[in-house]
């Protein structure tokens, strides 16, 4: 596969993190393999997580090709850039043809990255997982491994605004890879969301206590802060989901 658009987009995005001051705390990303199919099984908590995401299999030496939702490929920037990176275009109404895609590129011996929660958590915490991630490592055979990411949440995610100020730690923590064999979807994802929940506890106690003190709005309240908790969230959710509705309904008449 050609990546004419990558490689330069990587170099733009580190010296971003650069000029950011970004700290960088990197655990077990040697659990990445360095050749052949891989699904990478991502958190999410924040809109740039493709960008910091991918950074789990940068020492790898791999390029990491995310399924994302169809919105961002119909964008005007962004659907050129995303299909450049060649990235998977997600159709939430019908998900075979980006699941038929994902086997083809782990077949071709790509890494994949996938988001199992499918939207941000604005918890925080992990959200119930969608099936799909075992599903597809295991009709395509290939190791599936859990990336944690920690601090993308406080430069830009939902009902907060986008905060670019420098000297923030993100952190990424990389997971045993997992094995599943499709037999039981439902179990192998509770699996593999209690081994994504360990990491994240342990990712959220090895970061920077001055950068996350008790109170922190990006910080779960089991942890001392004062995001919403899950059932908090989902009422948030549901809410946006009815406003959005409304909004494509005032569009159409």
């Amino acid at each position: 596969m050609r990546d004419l658009t990558y490689p330069p987009i990587i170099l733009t995005a580190k010296t971003a993190f650069r000029a950011l001051g970004q700290t960088f705390q990197m655990t077990g990303t040697d659990n990445v393999p360095r050749s052949g199919g891989v699904l990478l099984a991502v958190n999410h908590i924040s809109y740039v997580d493709f960008i910091y995401g991918g950074l789990a299999a940068n020492p790898s030496g791999r390029l990491v090709r995310f399924m994302a939702k169809r919105e961002l490929f119909d964008h005007a920037l962004a659907g050129p850039l995303m299909r450049s990176l060649h990235h998977i275009e997600v159709d939430r109404a019908d998900g075979i043809g980006s699941y038929q895609k994902a086997l083809e590129y782990l077949a071709a011996g790509e890494a994949v990255g996938i988001f199992p929660e499918a939207t941000i958590s604005r918890a925080m915490v992990l959200k119930e997982f969608k099936t799909g991630a075992v599903r597809i490592a295991a009709a395509a055979q290939v190791p599936l491994v859990p990336v944690i990411l920690w601090g993308t949440q406080r430069m830009i995610t939902k009902d907060h605004p986008r905060d670019l100020s420098r000297g923030k730690t993100i952190a990424i923590t990389v997971g045993t890879p997992q094995h599943p064999t499709g037999a039981d979807p439902v179990g192998e994802t509770a699996a593999l969301k209690a081994a994504m929940t360990d990491l994240l506890d342990q990712t959220i106690k090895a970061y920077p206590a001055d950068e996350q003190p008790p109170g922190s709005w990006w910080l779960p309240q089991s942890y001392g802060g004062s995001a919403p908790t899950l059932e908090e969230a989902a009422v948030l959710e549901a809410t946006e989901k009815r406003r959005r509705a409304e909004a494509r309904r005032a569009k159409r008449k």
